[in-house]
């Protein structure tokens, strides 16, 4: 069983390191702005370079961090790959698959489905499965935050 919340996490972490990456952008174009021209014969600012390096030390500190939400992006993805995999209707497995790991919308969805699928119904068969899912654990016993494909607990 897996909660909607954790299902949703490729797409924010995805929004994270887009967010993080424009940062890095603007910093470096302060970073320019901030460092005197070359071929100037002008003394140089204290201020200016003190703002270039705290610029660039920013950026190299978003660069870790962008790293190390890369690395949680992938295991993330794995994850949910893996309980994706183990669900049995090929049309849930699709629908999951274009939602949570290709992160489109509900409408997109549809329309990648073909046929006569709507947003509509995309949408409600995936809630309907995941409520489905956890009312049989609820009915079987399994504490629902307990995760099954990786024997922990859902971080909430």
């Amino acid at each position: 069983m897996m909660t909607l919340k954790e299902l949703s996490q490729l797409y924010y972490l995805n929004r994270e390191i887009e967010m993080d990456s424009q940062r890095i952008e603007e910093l470096r174009l302060k970073a320019e702005n901030a460092s005197p021209s070359p071929i100037s014969d002008m003394p140089k600012s204290p201020n200016m370079e003190n703002k270039m390096e705290r610029y660039v030390a920013e950026m190299v500190d978003l660069q870790v961090i962008i790293h190390a939400k890369q690395q949680q992006f992938i295991h993330e993805q794995k994850r949910l790959e893996r309980y994706i995999g183990d669900i049995d209707d090929s049309i849930i497995r699709q629908i999951f698959k274009l939602r949570f790991i290709k992160g489109l919308n509900w409408q997109q969805v549809a329309r990648k489905m073909g046929g006569t699928m709507t947003e509509s119904y995309v949408k409600n068969t995936c809630y309907k499965y995941l409520r489905q899912t956890n009312e049989k654990d609820a009915k079987d016993g399994v504490d629902p935050s307990y995760n099954a494909n990786m024997g922990t607990r859902a971080k909430m």
